[in-house]
């Protein structure tokens, strides 16, 4: 079977399936296919991008693309956001009450009881979940 991305005369976009290329081209030069939105048989084939199936071993381990994809919020975090250490709620306190400024985003460490309560005040904030936080910034000796 083959999928073709179809558009006709009046700009009508569809996708039909084929057993193959010659079936498709046996209906079209026959007037079967048709627009299934204005019903002319003016219709020819779209430009569509192939199907590309992942490798095999990028589908066999869906854990291998979640850590990929984790370690590349924690690079984004450390890299943009400040780290903020256990201080955490109050610097987003301070910040959403205007009394800090926020030239970039924070992160850092909390209690549940102080993002529970963060959360109650209407402070924006997310939790990470723990195997997925980033490290602090490593201190220089």
């Amino acid at each position: 079977m083959i999928r073709y991305a179809l558009i006709c005369d009046d700009a009508h976009e569809f996708e039909a399936w084929f057993s193959d290329s010659a079936a498709y081209d046996n209906q079209s030069g026959a007037g079967l296919v048709e627009c299934p939105h204005c019903g002319t048989t003016q219709v020819r084939k779209a430009v569509m991008a192939p199907a590309v199936a992942p490798s095999r071993r990028q589908a066999a381990d869906p854990a291998r693309a979640a850590r990929e994809i984790a370690g590349k919020v924690r690079a984004h975090i450390r890299n943009n956001f400040d780290y903020v250490g256990d201080r955490f709620a109050d610097e987003a306190r301070a910040i959403h009450a205007g009394e800090k400024p926020a030239p970039r985003g924070i992160y850092g460490e909390t209690t549940p009881e102080q993002a529970k309560q963060l959360a109650d005040d209407g402070v924006p904030c997310s939790p990470l979940p723990a195997p997925f936080a980033p490290a602090p910034p490593k201190k220089a000796n």
